[in-house]
């Protein structure tokens, strides 16, 4: 007992299910090794989430239950198995006990099982435009309340675990209240984080990120592959904040998913991660430094690719979770409990909001804030990742122009289809393999068929409302007069720095600027524009490629793109921060 209040820490299980389109172009595609993968998963999509939540309800937990993601891909593809029979039939009613157990209630009255908010197809939500996230979400929501007959979940699990601040308005917009985040992107965003160097896989933060108070309990797990040091006291959700360029504020409640314990969970459950141990490592840092809040205790998530895996294995739901009910009853240090019921005995307080670094999961080269998983070859002449995010932004700007003008244009649907179908992440995450790599290409080949005729008409007609779609900027090195990765060891980066961007519009570009704000008010620099960026892939149209030199060692800024098209359109883009030293 620490101030008269039990010490208690809360963790939750969360599980994501997935499987991408072969082919953006083809929604009816189906192969052989579709069928295997299918029907390898059988128990992972029907029977084994329900089976999980039954041993918690059986062992009289009362605020037990788990969260799971599932994305409108595969459950198209189930519900398609069921009416054509594919996979032997295994999967005909493949959705019934999960709308069973879908009504089961906590004791405060919430889903034991909840099906989080997510992207419809499996978007990488940081680096597409806000009305892409917002419909992806709606259409996402739609299928859920279908499939499993209830409301998708306030909370969010972004693909990949991606998350960026830039993200929160149109999260808000789409009715979500809370998002997971891998929670090393917390420490990191702190002034005294103990960064680990090479073991941790990622540059040192970037100091315009470092703004949040610093922390008194950083302790290195031990038993537990952990690249870098936790803190325990910043397990917990609590509202993040970020500002655009016109100075508005947008908050939601962020929700850590805890990097390595998640990922040892992951392999396995209670066989693969040694709960009382690890866990217990956290508890005892808790009581040493006195860090628990009775107000806000310590809760995280146990995050796995729940499809794949040991986290995909049946052990995992029946067996290890059998063991992990067995220890929680002799264990009263700790609490399983679903989001829901946390944050109803557990609110954050929205009056302290707090910054998180940009960056995904471990397993995407190690989250960086940069996103560099999908940005592969960045530094090369060509790079199939640029070219994707090149094309993918053409499109975009398309959609929404004609979206805008002629909202009942009869080849509309199908070319958003095809728009968010392009906007797949595992298009990026596997470059080098053409099968993935030609993916946004075919997409948007296909739809700028669809749309060309009917947005030349409207440009030629002076109908074109959409400002140009500009695609978030990345800056190279990553952090000027910091430190970059060279021949695998870090040394020290160049100090002058460089920004970057797509930018397309069917009108034309008239100018592009980046807005560089300092303490001493704001400068508009124009970019370089360089052309259409080189393709490889046979695209029939391409966003041009922007960049310009970043001031030299003005210390912490913040910037944006503002681009106008000759339609006198103009568009500010998200607002950045960098420290340019």
């Amino acid at each position: 007992m620490i101030g008269g209040s039990e010490i208690k820490v809360y963790f939750g299980i969360h599980k994501h299910m997935h499987q991408p389109y072969y082919d953006a172009t083809d929604p009816d595609g189906w192969d052989g090794e579709k069928e295997a993968i299918f029907g390898s998963r059988v128990g992972n999509y029907t029977d084994f989430i329900p089976a999980a939540v039954q041993q918690y309800i059986d062992a009289g937990l009362p605020h037990a239950g788990l969260s799971t993601s599932w994305s409108g891909s595969v459950i198209e593809q189930l519900d398609r198995c069921a009416v054509e029979g594919l996979c032997s039939g295994r999967f005909s009613s493949w959705n019934g006990v999960l709308r069973e157990m879908a009504g089961a209630k906590t004791r405060l009255g919430n889903p034991r099982i909840a099906f989080t908010a997510f992207g419809f197809f499996h978007p990488l939500m940081p680096l597409i435009p806000a009305r892409d996230i917002v419909r992806q979400i709606t259409w996402h929501r739609q299928l859920v309340r279908d499939a499993f007959g209830v409301k998708a979940s306030n909370v969010l699990f972004p693909p990949e675990t991606a998350f960026h601040v830039r993200m929160i308005p149109a999260l808000v917009e789409a009715g979500v209240t809370a998002v997971i985040y891998d929670s090393i992107h917390r420490f990191r965003a702190c002034r005294d984080y103990p960064y680990a160097g090479i073991n941790e896989g990622m540059l040192p933060p970037n100091s315009s990120d470092q703004v949040n108070r610093p922390a008194n309990d950083w302790v290195q797990l031990r038993n537990v592959w952990a690249g870098s040091k936790i803190s325990p006291s910043l397990l917990s959700p609590e509202y993040v904040a970020y500002e655009d360029a016109d100075g508005h504020l947008h908050k939601l409640i962020a929700i850590p998913a805890e990097r390595y314990i998640g990922n040892e969970d992951a392999r396995g459950g209670f066989g693969a991660l040694h709960y009382p141990d690890v866990l217990g490592q956290v508890y005892d840092r808790i009581v040493e430094t006195g860090s628990f809040d009775p107000a806000h205790p310590p809760f995280f998530l146990l995050h796995s690719d729940g499809d794949n895996h040991g986290g995909g294995a049946d052990s995992y739901y029946k067996h290890n979770t059998g063991q992990l009910v067995r220890w929680l009853s002799e264990d009263p240090r700790f609490e399983l409990t679903t989001i829901d019921d946390y944050l109803q005995r557990f609110p954050p307080d929205p009056a302290h909001a707090v910054h998180i670094e940009a960056g995904s999961w471990a397993g995407a080269d190690n989250g960086d804030p940069q996103f560099m998983k999908w940005f592969s070859r960045y530094d090369q002449p060509y790079s199939p990742d640029l070219n994707s995010w090149a094309l993918l932004t053409a499109f975009q700007n398309l959609v929404h122009t004609l979206e805008d003008s002629e909202p009942g244009h009869p080849q509309l649907t199908r070319a958003i289809r095809l728009l968010l179908t392009a906007e797949t992440s595992c298009y990026w995450y596997w470059t080098g393999q053409d099968v993935w790599d030609r993916q946004v290409t075919n997409a948007v080949n296909r739809g700028y068929g669809l749309l060309k005729p009917a947005v030349e008409r409207l440009v030629a007609a002076g109908l074109d409302r959409t400002g140009p779609t500009i695609f978030a900027p990345w800056v190279t090195p990553e952090n000027p007069g910091g430190k970059r990765w060279r021949h695998g060891c870090l040394a020290d980066a160049p100090r002058q720095g460089t920004a970057h961007t797509f930018v397309y519009d069917a009108s034309g570009i008239k100018r592009v600027n980046l807005v560089v704000r300092t303490a001493n008010g704001e400068t508009a620099l124009a970019m370089q524009d360089h052309g259409p960026y080189p393709c490889e892939t046979g695209a029939e149209l391409t966003a041009r490629y922007y960049t310009v030199d970043l001031p030299v060692g003005v210390g912490d800024v913040r910037y944006y793109v503002e681009a106008e098209d000759h339609a006198g359109n103009v568009v500010r883009g998200t607002l950045e921060r960098i420290a340019l030293l």
